[in-house]
């Protein structure tokens, strides 16, 4: 590691060599073997047909020192880069080129989609790519465009547009996995509908996170486009980055309009199942109030002729016994089919 120097120098270095995960330099779209340090690369890739590339993986700020140093990149994209939580974005300061990529996966154990982010900075001979986590597969677009030296060997831009095609191609699985999820949500709402309002708003959720790693993508190709020829190679692969990210956006918006119907058919089936539960709370109620009514009717007559009093002309009257016990049977019946009648029973 060179272009550090004293002790603070020396941890710099160390620091450095822990995140990066793979450093190369490139002459003519073809790696040149060894592994050099970071001074060597930067200093090589100010050369005719060169090109550095570094792939960085979570560094802080103490990390990234030397790496923001050599290639004097903008403090400002130096900061977006170590912090994170950025959106999708492309942005210049000076001759260096700043995008933001948000790459994400589908979880099939969990049925979730995660999200990550790619910071790429691109300038006159080099690259630095920098990673939260292992999305995208860098390595696996490093080999790719190895085994292709005639694009690499377009530069820099390139690799930015290799880069970005992959995290495009990579949102198709997710928007497979989202779909499959709409499905199962369907198949829940017109079933059982348990648990539905819980997945449709985790699932909104994920929607509305991938629209914002997609949405700029349009936009993004678009600039880059710009800064190339109509007619060359790199123009036609950008425009089919484009495309693709155009087609996924609009298949993710039909995602959130889907959500958007099935959340209002889920509260419009859970209002009525509630409706439905409380007329049936309200006829139980009903028929225990009715069948009270019918008991305590005997129960008030019973209660009166216990009561034991010297004065009851019944209670010396020899028709006093089944009088009383006629009158409790009529008082039920009569209040049994007034109750019927009003379908309380």
């Amino acid at each position: 590691m060179g272009g550090a120097r004293g002790p603070g120098g020396v941890r710099a270095r160390r620091y450095v060599q822990h995140v990066i995960v793979d450093q190369a330099l490139y002459r003519d779209g073809r790696r040149q073997p060894g592994r050099p340090d970071l001074a060597e690369l930067a200093a090589a890739a100010a050369g005719p047909g060169a090109m550095a590339w570094i792939d960085i993986r979570r560094p802080d700020e103490r990390e990234f020192d030397e790496v923001a140093r050599l290639f004097n990149l903008h403090p400002l994209a130096v900061e977006d880069a170590i912090h994170a939580h950025q959106r999708p974005k492309l942005e210049r300061y000076g001759e260096t080129l700043f995008c933001v990529l948000r790459p994400a996966r589908y979880v099939e154990a969990t049925e979730t989609v995660e999200f990550d982010e790619l910071h790429v900075f691109i300038g006159p001979g080099f690259v630095i790519s920098v990673r939260q986590d292992d999305l995208p597969d860098v390595g696996a677009v490093r080999e790719s465009l190895e085994r292709r030296p005639g694009v690499l060997g377009e530069g820099p831009p390139a690799v930015l547009h290799a880069l970005m095609d992959r995290v495009v191609d990579d949102y198709a699985p997710v928007a497979d996995g989202i779909e499959g999820d709409l499905d199962e949500i369907e198949d829940q709402v017109f079933g059982t509908g348990d648990d539905a309002s819980r997945r449709i708003y985790q699932l909104t959720r994920e929607v509305i996170g991938f629209q914002r790693a997609i949405r700029p993508l349009g936009e993004m190709s678009d600039r880059l486009m710009g800064a190339e020829d109509p007619s060359s190679e790199e123009h036609r692969y950008l425009r089919d980055v484009h495309d693709h990210a155009i087609r996924l956006g609009e298949r993710v918006e039909g995602f959130r309009e889907l959500l958007d119907k099935i959340l209002q058919v889920n509260l419009t089936l859970e209002a009525k199942a509630l409706a439905e539960a409380s007329n049936e709370q309200t006829i139980e109620t009903k028929k225990i109030s009715a069948w009270a009514a019918i008991i305590f009717a005997p129960t008030l007559v019973g209660t009166i002729y216990g009561m034991n009093f010297d004065t009851m002309p019944e209670l010396a009257w020899e028709w006093g016994y089944p009088f009383a016990i006629l009158l409790m049977a009529a008082i039920a019946l009569v209040l049994y089919v007034l109750f019927k009648r009003r379908r309380w029973i």
